[in-house]
């Protein structure tokens, strides 16, 4: 019977190798992807601040709940969610009622040149999102539930977060602990007090919400 001819063992391990490198390449590719992700992440964060004073000084008032917006900016007055005028940027950050402030607040500093994106807010692409596709949005922390305990004035929150991306903002712009701190976690849809990293480990949706 005729011998079939086979690898040598030179021939399979310059495949392994080949194979190994492949591997380390994705997982390299990957590992590059999600810290571009979690960059941006907490470039949504550390800008609302910026935002929110900028216009401040501009206007010497609060995006969204602004009464002269439509002098300011010639967008549109907030007759919802709070009080215009007093200082505090109300209603939900994931709110869509269009006369809010917390949804306002957009149209308001997109119209002052401090932020990027459509000031309509029947456009579709008006609400602001995240790397991963999550709403992103700000309120004041009077009246805020999302999770409890948050201190400072104002609030932003980001929901459809992993969990382990959780953990990396947590660690890149706070005390990388999610229950305690300026920067704290939930799973998305169970507001509450902020949950440990540990407990965010494999959460597939999460709202991650920083206090300034």
């Amino acid at each position: 019977m005729k011998k079939q001819p086979g690898f040598t063992l030179i021939e399979l391990a310059i495949v392994l190798v080949i194979i190994g490198l492949l591997l380390g390449g994705i997982l390299k590719g990957q590992e590059l992807i999600n810290s571009a992700k979690v960059k941006n992440m907490a470039n949504d964060f550390t800008s609302i601040a910026a935002i929110v004073y900028g216009y401040q000084d501009k206007f010497r008032a609060m995006p969204g709940d602004d009464p002269a917006a439509v002098a300011h900016t010639g967008g549109t007055l907030a007759t919802s969610g709070g009080t215009a005028g007093n200082g505090l940027i109300e209603g939900a950050w994931s709110s869509t009622t269009s006369t809010d402030e917390a949804v306002l607040f957009w149209q308001h500093v997109r119209l002052a040149g401090l932020a990027q994106g459509p000031s309509s807010i029947a456009d579709a692409s008006y609400y602001p999102k995240n790397a991963d596709g999550g709403r992103l949005g700000v309120q004041s922390v009077s009246g805020f539930a999302t999770i409890t305990g948050m201190g400072g004035a104002f609030v932003v929150c980001s929901d459809g977060i992993q969990g382990k991306y959780a953990k990396q903002l947590d660690t890149a712009l706070d005390d990388g602990e999610t229950s305690t701190g300026a920067l704290r976690a939930v799973v998305s849809g169970t507001p509450g007090a902020g949950i440990t990293t540990a407990l965010l480990a494999n959460a597939a949706n999460c709202t991650v919400c920083m206090s300034f």
